[in-house]
C-alpha cells in the first residue's frame, strides 16, 4: 500500500486483508481522518516569517518608493483585497494608524489578529501556557473543513473587493 500525504492509495488486493475498505469517491483512494497535532513553535515561525516579509516590503517602499504592482488592478482598474497593503505597512512604520486603516482596513484587522495569535503561540513555544478556545467552540470549528474555510475567505474577499471599489 503506497502512502501519499494523508491519502493512502489502495488497490483491490487490499480489500482481502480483512480490513474494511473505507473509500471516498474513488475506490482506490482512502481518506484518513488523522489530524496533525498543533505545534506552537511552527505556527509562531510561520507568523514570524509573514511579518518579516511584510516588514521587508514596507521598508523597501518606505526607503525607495518601490512597491509591488498589482496585476488585478492593472487588468481591471479595481483595488484587490490586498491593494494598499504596502502603503499600510509604510504608514504603520511611521506610526500613522489612521492612515494605515484608510489604505486597507481589512488587512489591518487581519494583521492585528495574526499578530495577537503570533504572540500567544510564541509564548506557548517558549514554555508558557497554551491558550485554546473553549472546547465547545473548538469542536465546532474543527468540524468545518478546509474547503469551507477557503470558500468563506474567498467570499469575504469578493464582497470586500466589490464594496471597496463601488463605495
Amino acid at each position: 500500500m503506497a502512502s501519499v500525504g494523508d491519502w493512502r492509495l489502495r488497490g483491490p488486493q487490499d480489500a482481502a486483508d480483512g480490513e474494511p475498505l473505507r473509500c471516498g469517491h474513488n475506490e482506490n483512494v482512502e481518506v484518513t481522518t488523522d489530524v496533525r497535532p498543533f505545534r506552537a513553535t511552527r505556527a509562531a515561525g510561520v507568523v514570524g516569517a509573514l511579518f518579516a516579509g511584510g516588514l521587508t516590503l514596507s521598508l523597501l517602499y518606505a526607503t525607495t518608493g518601490v512597491g509591488l504592482p498589482c496585476p488585478f488592478r492593472a487588468i481591471t482598474g479595481w483595488d484587490c483585497p490586498l491593494c494598499g497593503g504596502t502603503r499600510m505597512g509604510d504608514a504603520l512604520l511611521h506610526g500613522d494608524i489612521q492612515a494605515a486603516f484608510g489604505f486597507n482596513p481589512l488587512a489591518l484587522i487581519g494583521l492585528l489578529v495574526v499578530g495577537v495569535l503570533g504572540v500567544v503561540w510564541g509564548v506557548e513555544a517558549v514554555g508558557g501556557p497554551a491558550v485554546r478556545p473553549p472546547r465547545r467552540l473548538a469542536e465546532r470549528l474543527r468540524r468545518i473543513g478546509p474547503a469551507r474555510w477557503l470558500m468563506v475567505g474567498l467570499l469575504v474577499a469578493v464582497i470586500y473587493t466589490i464594496v471597496r471599489n463601488i463605495l
